[in-house]
């Protein structure tokens, strides 16, 4: 599983559209960001409280590139970034797709929930990144609660 001093994997993820590739490996190469692992967009969990709580957060600001990564297609996490930008307010949150699941399987952070979610997922997490190596990283002990990887936990 992923910990503190590893490099964030070279994986291309998408954004907003098929082919409109994001490596996350390149764009927090330098400097500092967030990313957050969510086991599904428009999910209550996900859609109530986890993101909107960083949307909220009063540090956000200065919390670097901060990126949503989901196991969805980009159309979907484009149309679920909308939705929450419409009742949360805009945000710098990034959302990108991980259809194929290959980066949360490099961050070694997929869970078995094909019965629940159709396909396997990511594991709830929040890194904290600063020059393309990960400086803290929660995962959600039971993989899809919030206890540990909420804005308040993060960005204090």
């Amino acid at each position: 599983m992923v910990k503190s001093g590893d490099l964030i994997p070279s994986v291309t993820l998408e954004e907003s559209k098929p082919g409109n590739s994001v490596d996350l490996s390149k764009e927090l190469a330098s400097g500092s960001g967030i990313i957050i692992g969510v086991p599904a967009a428009f999910s209550p969990t996900c859609s109530d409280s986890h993101i909107p709580g960083y949307i909220s957060h009063a540090k956000l600001k200065d919390a670097g590139k901060v990126f949503v990564v989901s196991v969805n297609d980009p159309f979907v996490m484009n149309a679920w970034g909308k939705s929450l930008s419409s009742q949360f307010g805009e945000s710098t949150i990034r959302y990108l797709a991980d259809p194929a699941g290959k980066f949360t399987r490099a961050l070694d952070l997929e869970f078995e929930s094909a019965p629940m979610l159709g396909t396997n997922r990511s594991k709830r997490y929040a890194m904290v990144v600063k020059d393309g190596r990960v400086v803290k990283v929660e995962v959600e002990p039971d993989n899809v609660g919030t206890s540990v990887s909420t804005a308040e936990s993060i960005l204090g």
